[in-house]
């Protein structure tokens, strides 16, 4: 695991529509921790995904700097897993063989990224699902194959796009809980985008506030860990922190 750090980002675009220069990121300063978990929240249309895409290296920023350590970021890499909001798996492949893929991609022998896959598998309990095809398997299990299969690559840094948006109320609650589980045991430096505070609070250490392509506010989330749904959801100390970050959204 390594530490991100991004260096007065900024990423603007031209809109043919508007036909107009239209600023997404406005001079973010952000630094993430080795290790740390960082949720970002903020009204549609503030940013987030933009700066998501720009740390993967899908988007180069129009200003600014990203780094992983002290590389500085220039493109897609295998340091930076990506778990987008669709489940983005192959549907001619095993679950076994779409979690080994990204170590294939790095030419790590069929026995050994096999070994590692049936690791990352059995991490998030889907041991008995390696050689079903993602056609047979629900949205939650889907999903869970598509963060392990980002986990399985090793990357230095995790990068989330609402992974979770596209299932049920309390699937979503079970993915929640198991990513923290997963992450505690693992320790991977995660970004974490969402619109639901509720689950930003849950999940992060830090949970930041974009308004308008900058950062309204950085919040520290001071819970106790592991965290479950069943204490959390009454706990006065989590209703507070839940509150504060609605209220910060809600003025951006």
């Amino acid at each position: 695991m390594k530490s991100l750090t991004i260096e007065h980002l900024e990423k603007t675009y031209f809109d043919p529509f508007a036909n107009r220069q239209v600023t997404a990121i406005r001079d973010i300063s952000l630094a993430v921790a080795a290790g740390d978990f960082v949720s970002v929240v903020g009204p549609s249309g503030c940013g987030k995904t933009t700066m998501l895409n720009t740390i993967a290296g899908f988007l180069a920023p129009t200003a600014g700097r990203i780094r992983v350590d002290d590389r500085v970021v220039s493109g897609p890499g295998p340091d930076r897993g990506v778990v987008f909001q669709s489940f983005a798996l192959f549907p001619w492949r095993t679950v076994l063989d779409n979690v080994a893929f990204g170590p294939k991609m790095r030419g790590v022998p069929k026995a050994k990224r096999h070994e590692i896959a049936r690791e990352y598998l059995a991490l998030a309990g889907l041991s008995h699902a390696a050689e079903r095809y993602p056609n047979e398997l629900s949205g939650g299990m889907q999903q869970r194959v598509g963060v392990v299969r980002a986990l399985a690559n090793e990357p230095d840094v995790l990068l989330m796009d609402e992974p979770f948006a596209a299932v049920d109320a309390q699937t979503r609650m079970t993915l929640q809980e198991e990513l923290t589980r997963i992450w505690g045991e693992r320790r991977s430096t995660v970004l974490f985008i969402t619109h639901d505070v509720s689950e930003a609070v849950f999940l992060a250490n830090r949970v930041v506030v974009m308004s308008h392509g900058s950062v309204l506010d950085d919040i520290p989330i001071d819970l106790p860990r592991p965290r479950a749904w069943d204490v959390l959801i009454e706990d006065a100390a989590f209703k507070s922190l839940a509150a504060r970050v609605l209220q910060q959204v809600r003025a951006a």
